[in-house]
C-alpha cells in the first residue's frame, strides 16, 4: 500500500527536518517501483495554518498544498523542530490544531523539539519521548508527566515516535521504512542516499568519547590522546591510573564521578569506535580489526558490537560493500 505522509509546516522550521525524511520515503518509493511494486511507498503533502509558501530557517520556502482543515486523513504525521517552534506553540490554533490532526493520522512523528508540540497537545503524556539532547531537560521541566529519554536517537511509544535533532530524522524514517517494507528495503535506502547503516534507536545521539571528554574537561584530555595511541594494546586501570599519577581506586571514583563511565566501558567505546572507522574504511579480515582495536580475538569484537549496536561486525560492514 502507499502511505500518506504529511508533513506540518511552519515559518523557521528546520528544512533537514522535513528532507531528511522526505528523501528517505522518497527513495524508498523509487526503489520499490523499480521492483514492480506499483502503488506502493509513501506519498508526501504539505501542511500549514494556511495553504501557501512557508519560509524555513535557511530560507528554503515550501509551499502548504493543504491545511488543518483538510478532510483525508494521513497515514503519517511528521512534526519537524527548529527555531521557529516557541513562536509557533504561542500561534493561535496551531498546538490544537496538531492535537486534533493527530487524532486522525494512524502514527505520528516528530523530529528534533517537535516533540514540544505533541507535548503540548498532550500526546506524550505518561509516554517515553526524545528531543535533540540541547532541548531535553527543557522538554522534561516543561512537561513533567513526558518520560524523557534525553540520550535516545528514537523512541516508539505506541503508535507515536519522536527522534532527537536533525540527522535522527533519518534514522527514524528509515525505522519507519523497515517496519513497513523490510529491512531488505531500508538497508538499500541507506545505501542509495550513501548513509551509514541505521543506527538503532537506543544508540547515544552523539560519539560517546567525545560526550565523555566533555564531561571530563581538560582533567583526562592527556589520557585520551595516550590511549588513542594505545587502542591495539592491552591497557588496564592500573595503567590509565599511573598514566594521570592517580591511585587506581582514586581514578576510578574520579573518572566515572566527572564523565559518568567507568575507565573500562570508555576505552571498550574508543575500540568500537576505531572498529567502525576501519570496518567502513577496508576489507581487513575481522581477525585483523579485532587485534588492531585490542579486542584480540573476533568473538570479542562480535559480542561486543552487538551489545553496543545490536548489529554484527559483518552486518555493519555489509553496507559499505558496493552492490
Amino acid at each position: 500500500m502507499r502511505h500518506t505522509v504529511e508533513f506540518v509546516l511552519f515559518p523557521d522550521a528546520v528544512g533537514l527536518d522535513i528532507t531528511g525524511p522526505l528523501e528517505v520515503f522518497n527513495t524508498a518509493t523509487v526503489l520499490m517501483e523499480r521492483g514492480g511494486q506499483t502503488g506502493a511507498g509513501y506519498m508526501a503533502r504539505y501542511t500549514a495554518i494556511n495553504k501557501g509558501p512557508v519560509r524555513l530557517s535557511s530560507g528554503l520556502e515550501v509551499m502548504a498544498d493543504t491545511d488543518f482543515e483538510d478532510t483525508v486523513p494521513p497515514d503519517i504525521l511528521l512534526v519537524p523542530g527548529g527555531t521557529g517552534v516557541e513562536n509557533a506553540l504561542r500561534k493561535p490554533g496551531f498546538v490544537e490544531a496538531i492535537r486534533e490532526r493527530s487524532r486522525q493520522a494512524k502514527r505520528i512523528l516528530s523530529v528534533c523539539n517537535g516533540a514540544f508540540f505533541l507535548a503540548a497537545a498532550g500526546l506524550l503524556d505518561g509516554r517515553r519521548a526524545t528531543t535533540h539532547w540541547r532541548t531535553a531537560d527543557d522538554l522534561a521541566q516543561r512537561y513533567p508527566q513526558v518520560e524523557v529519554m534525553p540520550d535516545a536517537i528514537y523512541i516508539r511509544d505506541g503508535h507515536i515516535y519522536t527522534s532527537a535533532g536533525v540527522t535522527a530524522g533519518i534514522d527514524l524514517a528509515l525505522a519507519v521504512v523497515e517496519e513497513d517494507f523490510g529491512a531488505t528495503l531500508a538497508l538499500e535506502v541507506s545505501r542509495m542516499l550513501v548513509l551509514y547503516f541505521r543506527r538503532p534507536g537506543t544508540q547515544s545521539q552523539f560519539s560517546a568519547p567525545l560526550k565523555t571528554q566533555a564531561a571530563a574537561g581538560k582533567r583526562f584530555a592527556k589520557l585520551h590522546d595516550w590511549l588513542v595511541g594505545n587502542l591495539s594494546h592491552p591497557v588496564s586501570v592500573e595503567q590509565m591510573a599511573a598514566f594521570t599519577a592517580m591511585s587506581p581506586r582514586n581514578f576510578a571514583r574520579v573518572f566515572k564521578a566527572r564523565t559518568g563511565m567507568t575507565p573500562n566501558k570508555f576505552l571498550e567505546t574508543m575500540r568500537l569506535d576505531r572498529a567502525r572507522e576501519l570496518l567502513a574504511a577496508g576489507n581487513d579480515s575481522l581477525e585483523h580489526i579485532a587485534e588492531a582495536c585490542g579486542f584480540g580475538r573476533e568473538e570479542r569484537l562480535r559480542r561486543a558490537f552487538l551489545r553496543r549496536f545490536q548489529v554484527t561486525p559483518s552486518q555493519f560492514r555489509l553496507h559499505f560493500t558496493p552492490s
